[in-house]
This record gives structure tokens, sequence and C-alpha cells, in this order.
């Protein structure tokens, strides 16, 4: 038979299809079998009201190799193709008997994958010659399609036993040359096997193959003493891919070592999940079954640059995006999972979205019930969830941090910090719970660890009111709480900056009197600082300890330390430190008599206070040399 042009633009076309709309030549497979599904599909759709066309073995899709002669076969038992319909579902392309089929029968039991009429030319992006050999249900007559590429086609008659179809591919020969394609792989079945349940583990009926196997020989009757068994390989018939997703069973037919088995074999990791979400949702924009998991731990490239959050995307079962980003916020980008949707509009190759309304509308549903069942797991189950925390609340952090603080308020409620008072990490919500009434403020203080900060002179005035600190030890936690600026109308204050407002408007009157009458000594202890503090200046803060430091404006001290750690330009930042004097301490009345007797010993005597009070804050002083040899010298004399 003479070859027919195909239709369409057809050489322009299925070259476009071939080298451009595929990322990669392995989704031919994918493309191959949901074709097939959809075949069968059609014919279950039928058979409700043939039972004739119920096959008596029941519904499968086979793989069949041929290394020798190089060639691929993806068999089906579906509807099957007639002559006018080979014609029209393959020689126009972009022509899609899915599409019109699904038009015509919207019901619940039809599930067709196909759309666009454009996947069964991913073929050639593998295969020299494609063969269709397929009998329509219902006709006598079988017929072969074949073709090698965009210079036509032929139709004939063919001899085929059952319904169904074959499609026969000649697998290219690989090029020579280094870094060129390898077609050899897909010849070979434990390649094709990972392929399936890659990208097709969910189609609905059987995906079969003849797989090798490795058995023992039978031990032979007269075998010596020291025999060793001897092994065969021998080819099973093994079904690929598992068919029901575990997504779309009721949760609870699903006991939890499926669920762990399945996150462990999806998600590479050895360790039980933490939580897990398994929900389904009916909207008017796209209805989706999701299946999440919450690690039990960070990856180990969490926290870097290279980590890829994103969530497995599937369309009818089919996988379409590995690791679809869009679907999870960054600050829940620990989130493992899946989101199975068949009202995704897809763009022609399968492999992107066409629109993002859907998807749009699925992520802010997700993102809801993330959240929910963090929350849940926050009130039923403390221990787990403080666990959770300790391995992602720096991604939350970040995430009421980032943006200008555009996600705080979604967040607020997740956020936990370690409570001075309770010895224990609390959310905000229950510190304001427990303030009590005469508390105008909620207290916090900044350092790189808790026992530095349960040292923190300034703590000492607001235990002595009975109040609560939070304990920020992250680097990010100030920077978060800045941004968060209060809970429930209390503002939070650090214990470290400005007036804490606990003292009695007679000792704030005393210190300022103090400070006034001892302005000339403060202000040649400043001098002698050499611009480090803004001022010195007696505290109404302070009880016991002699000296601390404090801030104002809004750059703190911790705040300091952190942004100058991660400044890779040399740059410095400084708060407007002060160095604050307790008078009730002994070392003030020193302070005033080196100033009358002494100003030299005053000056070095200023500067081991102001190290003294780096250090109790945590800061690192300039010179650990001087400050030693300043130490020995006061100790000798």
């Amino acid at each position: 038979m003479a070859k027919q042009q195909f239709q369409a633009e057809s050489k322009r076309l299925l070259d476009m299809m071939i080298n451009s709309i595929y990322t990669h030549k392995e989704i031919f497979l994918r493309e191959l079998i949901s074709n097939a599904s959809d075949a069968i599909d059609k014919r279950h759709f039928q058979s409700l009201t043939d039972s004739s066309l119920v096959p008596e073995n029941g519904y499968e899709i086979r793989l069949t190799t041929d290394p020798e002669n190089r060639t691929l076969t993806i068999s089906d038992n579906g509807i099957g193709m007639t002559k006018e319909e080979l014609e029209n579902n393959l020689g126009v392309i972009a022509q899609s008997g899915s599409l019109a089929f699904k038009k015509e029968n919207q019901t619940e039991d039809t599930d067709i994958i196909g759309q666009f009429g454009v996947g069964f030319y991913a073929s050639f992006m593998v295969a020299s010659n494609v063969k269709v050999v397929s009998k329509a249900c219902g006709e006598t007559q079988a017929y072969v399609w074949e073709s090698d590429g965009a210079d036509g086609y032929t139709i004939e008659p063919g001899e085929k036993d059952s319904y169904g179809t074959d499609i026969i591919l000649t697998i290219k020969q690989n090029p020579e040359g280094e870094n060129e394609d390898d077609y050899d792989e897909f010849l070979e079945t434990y390649r094709l096997s990972s392929l399936v349940r890659k990208y097709s583990d969910y189609i609905r009926y059987p995906i079969k193959m003849l797989m090798p196997h490795s058995h023992t020989k039978p031990k032979p009757e007269d075998a010596p003493e020291d025999y060793q068994p001897e092994y065969e390989t021998v080819y099973e018939d093994d079904t690929l891919n598992s068919m029901v997703p575990l997504w779309k069973k009721d949760k609870k037919d699903i006991t939890e070592e499926e669920y762990t088995s399945f996150y462990r074999s999806k998600f590479m990791d050895y360790m039980k999940p933490a939580h897990i979400i398994h929900s389904h949702s009916e909207g008017l924009t796209a209805s989706y079954h999701a299946l999440l998991f919450i690690p039990s731990q960070p990856p180990y490239d969490y926290y870097s640059k290279d980590y890829a959050k994103g969530l497995q995307l599937y369309a009818s079962g089919v996988l379409i995006m590995d690791k679809c980003a869009d679907l999870l916020p960054d600050y829940f980008g620990f989130v493992r999972g899946l989101v199975d949707s068949s009202d995704l509009s897809l763009n022609i190759s399968r492999e992107m979205l066409q629109h993002d309304r859907q998807l749009k509308a699925i992520a802010i549903s997700l993102e809801k019930k993330i959240k929910s069942e963090l929350l849940k797991l926050q009130k039923d189950d403390r221990e787990k969830y403080e666990q959770f925390w300790t391995s992602f609340g720096y991604s939350i952090k970040t995430g009421a941090y980032a943006n200008y603080g555009t996600d705080k308020e979604k967040l607020r409620d997740l956020m936990m910090f370690y409570s001075a008072k309770e010895k224990k990490m609390i959310t905000l919500k229950e510190y304001r719970e427990a303030m009590p009434e005469n508390q105008e403020e909620i207290y916090y203080a900044s350092g790189t660890s808790i026992d530095l900060l349960d040292k923190l002179p300034q703590a000492e005035m607001v235990r002595k009111h009975d109040f609560d600190i939070l304990y920020l030890t992250a680097d990010i936690d100030e920077f978060v709480i800045t941004q968060l600026a209060e809970q429930d109308e209390k503002k939070f204050r650090s214990i470290t900056a400005g007036d804490l407002n606990l003292s009695s408007e007679e000792e704030k009157k005393e210190a300022e009197e103090k400070s006034t009458a001892n302005r000339p000594m403060f202000d040649l202890m400043k001098e002698s600082l050499d611009g480090k503090v803004k001022d010195v200046r007696v505290s109404s803060r302070l009880v016991n300890d002699p000296v601390c430091l404090t801030s104002e404006g809004s750059l703190s001290i911790e705040m300091e330390r952190v942004l100058n750690n991660v400044q890779s330009n040399g740059s410095h930042v400084s708060a407007e430190k002060v160095l604050e004097i307790n008078a009730s301490h002994p070392i003030f009345d020193t302070l005033c008599k080196l100033y009358a007797e002494d100003q030299d010993k005053l000056k070095a005597y200023t500067a081991l206070l102001y190290n003294q009070a780096l250090l109790i804050a945590g800061i690192p002083i300039d010179d650990p040399a001087a400050f030693s040899n300043a130490v020995c010298d006061l100790m000798t004399k």
C-alpha cells in the first residue's frame, strides 16, 4: 500500500513532538501505558452494557522485549481501533480519541488520562519504526498502522487473535561517541520495570512483563557431600505496578505499617514518619487526594541551598512531576508526600501544568490542612510536637520573618520558645494566658544558650516581679519576635533594651539623680571607651550584679552579633550600647573614689567593667590578652 502523509502540517509538527515537547525520552513509556489504560477504560465502559466484551482472563497491559531484534511491545486488551480510527487517531496529530470519548461519556467510571492525542508520538523519540496492530471490539478484521516518522504511514489489513492493540517499537541504535543517548536501556527489563513504578505505578490495570528470577536447581540424587547449589535464571510473569493507590483507600483500612512501608520506599527515609496526613478534598476549582508525611528528622541537606522542596504530583494516578514546589510554601518545605488530582489542566506533554488556578487552590487547601494537623499534634501529643519543633521550627520561624512578615499570622500559633519560669518550651499563646494581670509586656532575652541567659543580670529585676521570660537562643529568634511585635495586644520587650518600666517611680528618680550627680565621671568613662558605648549611667534594673550592657534603638546587642557573623563584605554594624552601673553595688563607691583620686585607674576599671559586661552578654571581647593582663595587674596591686 502506498504511504500516506500525516495531516496537520505533519512533518513540522511531528518533529516538534519528538524533539521539543518532551523533556525526557523515558516519558514515552508513560504515554503509551496511559493510552493503553484509556483503551481498557473504554472497553470496560462498554462492557457495562455488553457483558460479552469482558475478557476471559481480565484486563491487562503487557510489556514484551526482544533485544535480539531490538523491539519493545506494549500490548493491551482494550477497545482496539478500526481502520478509520487508526486513520483518525494516529494519522492526524493532536486528534485525541480519548478526549472525544471523555466528552461523550461523563461518568464516574470513566477516568480517561489522554487529552491531546500527542502522547503516542513520543514513541518516535526512541523508535526508528513504530508498528500498531489493532483489532477493535466486535470486528473480525485487524489492521496494521506503521510509520518510520514524519515521512508518513501505511495502514494495511493484519492478523490479531484477540481484541486490543499491540504497539511494536523498533528501538533506535545507540549513536557512537561518549555522552550520547543510550537507547539500549529501553530493552532492559529492570529499567522498564523501574519506569513503570516511577510513572505508572497506579494505573488501575495490571502491567505485566516476564522478569528474570534466580532459582536454585534441584539437587541431583547422586550429588556429593560437598555439593554446592547451582542457580538458574527463570523468567516469570510479574505484575509491575501497585494498581490501587494507597491514598485512595479508606484510612481505616490502612495500617500504620503500610503507611510506614510506603513512606520509606517512596521517599528513601529509613526513619518512621513523625506524622501522617491523609486527606481528600472536593472543591469547585479542584478535587484531590493527598498523602503527606512529616519526617522524624530533617534530610541532611534540608537547610542547604541545594535542597529541593515539593510534592509528587499525579494526574489520575499517573506521575506528572516528581517535585512540584508550587504545592508547598517554603516554610512547610519539609513535608514529603504526593497529591493526585484529575482536575489539573496539563500542558500538551503532561509534564507541566498549563494553568495554575487549580494548583493554587490545592496549595492553599494543603497549607491549611498541614497547619491544622500541626496544631492538633501540638494539643494532643505535646512530646511529639516538641520533637517536630526541634527538627523544623527554624523553617517555620524563617517563614514568619521572610517577606516582611507577610505570613507571620499564619505561623504565630505554631511557634514555641523556652520559658524561664516553666523550664520548658511553650507557645506564645500559653505565655500570654499565664501572664499576671499587672504584667504589661511580654519579656524576652536573646543569647546563645539557656544557661547564659539564666545568668543575665538584667533578668533579676524581671524575676523579682515573678514575670516569665522567653529565652531566644536561635539566631533568627529576635528578628522573628520583632516582626511579630505583640501577642494578643501585649507588646514584646527585650530585658536588655530600653526602660523595662519595672522600677518604682522612686527608684527611677533616685537612679536619674545619681546619674546627673555623677555625670562628669560617667562622661569620662564613656570617653575612655572610645565610642564603644553611647552612654554610661546608673541602672534602675540591676539588683545584685555590678554592671550590664543594654541597648537603645532598633538594633539590639544580640542582633549586632548575629548580623556581624553573617556579613561577608567586611562591613560592621553596631548597636547603641549603654553601660549601666549598679549604684547599690560596692563597685560604684570604688568608681567614685577613683574619679576623685586616680582617673587613669578609673579608665582601666571602666575597660574591665565593659569587657565583663560583654562576657556576661555572651559577646567576645576585642582583646582577650589585654583583658587578662588587666585582671592580673589588678590582682597584684
